[in-house]
């Protein structure tokens, strides 16, 4: 078929698809239905606009792009081309079915149109993330290493010169490319070393992967089936049991988290986030590593709970705002643990942001900060979700690495190449595999339900979960080893008289003078400590816990601290004698009132913290002489709006595209309306008068709805608008092109 026969419209071909065709095309490109078109004229001109070709290719794989590069290449943009030729093209690199299914694909989301011809939309090549050919024209010579190894030693005439290919169009004019050209000058020796493609005489071009590698990305893709990025295959129970070791290390890590801003609120740097000197205090305090403490940081603030405002009890010293906990935090520590972690893992799942930047420096040399707008990023949820899908693809238990799944993931969306190399990617796999989600580089079951957004994530995360247990084991030297998850309960009993001294799988507690009397300060007895050694110690309970139990008890409590402001009484006189006149409490003003009870104006938790400092076990007391807990309960924060990353479009309710369609065969009905022309028409008719300088009167209907005609002298033709010269107004105009309605020369008007 010639130039001057086009072959069938994208317009007329749409017109007649049955109707269950044009919804699933309204299906596969949403934007195509905002706002509803009004015509299928306007539907084609809609569908070949640039943004609209750019936003239908950002989700396809290699292989359907090398088809519309293959397409370009063969000037489908112009000219209809027959199924066979583009095969021919393609033959050797993949299967016929391969390209036929990818066509069919093709022509489902209208980027194809045509039977055993086939056209593309002139502006399809704004949908490839390479110059039109690069990926179809040009085989792989040469490795990823092979052609940094040849950019290594080029001078610094040839380095120049890639550059300015690099930074601008890959496609250069020079002389220099033509034959007889001496062999020293900068273009034969880039081209005699393949960095450089000769396309004539004039023309050279940078080949896609030098380009890749220039730009400091990993080449690739190059072939047109999907790489298996399988590394290692282990056992589905495996990857699962490693994934609950991860959750819970990760709550545990939470918990922690919310305790230390509970206890000490963080206050918040003027352009948000929080400072370096908070962070590594944070990580001091917590014994979490920075880069893990950012994501904790940024999950718990994504999941609402922590927050920036003024906490209550609000902080002494500042101003404020500080970063503490939020009302929620408290029902989600109360929560089971597998409704914690699906919390979590959604919230990751969706998070708008890239905590594997924090600590590293951006483009302006400042550092990202944890919890900071510089960590915000509407594309993080997308390539999430593009790699749990890269992994659900493979078989049970088949784990990848960084490298092969970055590989795998630029091949189904080359569109995105730049923010899927390893390094980020890697950065993807650390956080998946913290959040339980992944393991062993393989995705889990819970993971494959969580992406599936399946309301039975948390139950399958549930069976996973080794069941609690009830029972410890003590050692002779005063530690106590958790083989597992402790019932909540226990673990609170055991965390008031023991600190963690190491965590993980088994964690280790230490019991110590200290945490007694703390387990004793909050009301219980020694023999509850007693007897809850004995009742869930697995182990012998050693000696020496015993005698340290009952020491710090019969000393415990002989002083007793009230409120006047606050009072101290004990049944010892000396005892007391020597509390009052000790040089810590100098500054709380303690007089006797009797020879066993003194008073003070200072709060009971600064008599209680200034008597501890002098070496004594004092204990506070209510009125009725009962011993009391007064620790801090930790300050909290509102719960504030949540920020989402925007979602991607998404289709309709069925009925509304049925009602679309209704109107589109409604409009198409009616009388005259085969009379408008097809926008795909008007573009040629309008890219040849622009060509040849020609003027043209076109009919036109302004946004009002109102009918003219103008005589206009086209400039360019380009997303969908003509820009051209009117001189009924004397300057340069835009018009929309599914506005047009008629195209003639203005010599045959």
């Amino acid at each position: 078929m010639s130039e001057q026969n086009p072959g069938v419209p994208l317009g007329a071909w749409l017109a007649d698809l049955p109707d269950e065709r044009l919804i699933r095309l309204l299906e596969l490109r949403p934007d195509l239905t905002q706002p509803p078109p009004g015509s299928i004229a306007a539907l084609a001109a809609r569908a070949q606009a640039r943004q609209s070709v750019k936003a239908a290719t950002d989700e396809l794989d290699f292989l359907h792009l090398a088809v519309l590069d293959a397409l370009l290449t063969l000037q489908a943009e112009t000219t209809p081309v027959p199924l066979t030729k583009l095969i021919s093209l393609i033959d050797g690199r993949v299967g016929e079915d391969a390209v036929t299914t990818a066509i069919d694909d093709l022509r489902e989301r209208a980027l194809v149109w045509g039977d055993s011809e086939v056209r593309v939309a002139a502006e399809t090549s704004a949908g490839l993330p390479w110059y039109p050919g690069q990926a179809i024209m040009e085989d792989a010579e040469h490795t990823g290493d092979e052609i940094a190894d040849r950019l290594a030693v080029v001078d610094d005439a040839q380095r120049d010169l890639l550059r300015r290919l690099t930074e601008g169009s890959p496609m250069g004019r020079t002389r220099d490319a033509a034959p007889g050209t001496p062999p020293d000058r900068p273009v034969q020796r880039l081209l005699a070393a393949g960095l450089l493609r000769q396309v004539d005489a004039e023309t050279v071009i940078l080949p896609r992967l030098v380009g890749q590698t220039l730009r400091g990305e990993v080449p690739g893709p190059v072939g047109l089936t999907p790489p298996d990025p399988v590394v290692s295959t282990t056992s589905t129970a495996d990857v699962d049991a490693v994934a609950a070791g991860a959750v819970i290390d990760l709550l545990r890590e939470v918990e922690l988290v919310i305790e230390t801003l509970g206890a000490t609120p963080v206050p918040e740097l003027r352009s948000g986030g929080l400072g370096v000197r908070d962070v590594k205090r944070l990580t001091k305090v917590t014994g979490i590593d920075e880069q893990r403490l950012g994501l904790v940081l940024e999950i718990s603030a994504a999941a609402g709970l922590i927050a920036a405002g003024l906490p209550d009890p609000e902080p002494l010293d500042g101003t404020g705002p500080y970063w503490a906990p939020t009302v929620s935090a408290d029902r989600f520590i109360e929560s089971p643990v597998a409704v914690r972690w699906h919390l979590l893992a959604s919230t990751w799942l969706d998070l708008p942001g890239r905590p594997g930047l924090i600590g590293g420096r951006g483009p302006d040399g400042k550092p990202y900060a944890a919890l900071s707008d510089s960590l915000y990023s509407t594309a993080a949820p997308l390539d999430r979700r593009l790699l749990l899908s890269v992994l659900a693809d493979l078989p049970n238990g088949a784990g990848v690495d960084a490298a092969t799944a970055s590989s795998a993931m630029v091949w189904r969306r080359p569109r995105w190449a730049v923010r899927l190399q390893p390094q980020p990617v890697a950065d993807l796999l650390t956080e998946a595999h913290a959040l339980g989600v992944v393991g062993r580089g393989a995705i889990t079951g819970p993971g494959r339900k969580l992406l599936a957004g399946d309301a039975g994530a948390a139950d399958a995360m549930a069976v996973v979960l080794p069941k609690p247990i009830d029972h410890f084991l003590l050692q002779a030297d005063l530690t106590v080893v958790v083989p597992g998850p402790l019932e909540r309960d226990l673990a609170e009993q055991l965390a008031s008289v023991a600190t963690v001294e190491s965590a993980g799988a088994a964690m280790v507690y230490r019991i110590s003078e200290a945490s007694i009397r703390r387990a004793l300060d909050t009301g219980r007895t020694a023999g509850e400590l007693h007897a809850l050694f004995g009742r869930h110690s697995k182990t012998p309970v050693p000696q020496g816990l015993t005698y340290l139990i009952d020491d710090v008890a019969r000393r415990h409590g002989q002083l007793r601290v009230g409120m006047a402001a606050s009072f101290v009484r004990c049944e010892d006189p000396a005892l007391l004698a020597q509390a009052v006149g000790a040089p810590a409490a100098e500054p709380l003003e303690m007089r006797l009132l009797a020879p066993t009870v003194a008073v003070s104006q200072a709060p009971i938790s600064e008599v209680l913290a200034a008597l501890r400092t002098a070496g004594f076990a004092p204990a506070a007391e209510d009125s009725t002489g009962a011993i009391v807990d007064i620790r801090a309960r930790g300050a909290r924060v509102p719960v504030p709006a949540q920020r989402r990353a925007p979602r991607q479009p998404t289709p309709p309710p069925g009925q509304t595209l049925n009602a679309i369609v209704a109107v589109l065969r409604k409009v198409a009905a009616t009388p005259f309306a085969s009379m408008r022309i097809d926008p795909a028409v008007a573009i040629s008719q309008l890219q040849e008068a622009a060509r040849l300088q020609n003027s043209v009167v076109i009919g036109y209907v302004d946004p009002a709805g109102v009918a003219t005609q103008r005589v206009v002298a086209p400039v360019t033709v380009r997303g969908g608008q003509l820009t051209a010269y009117d001189p009924a107004t004397g300057r340069v105009r835009d018009f929309a092109i599914h506005r047009v309605t008629s195209v003639v020369s203005a010599d045959e008007a």
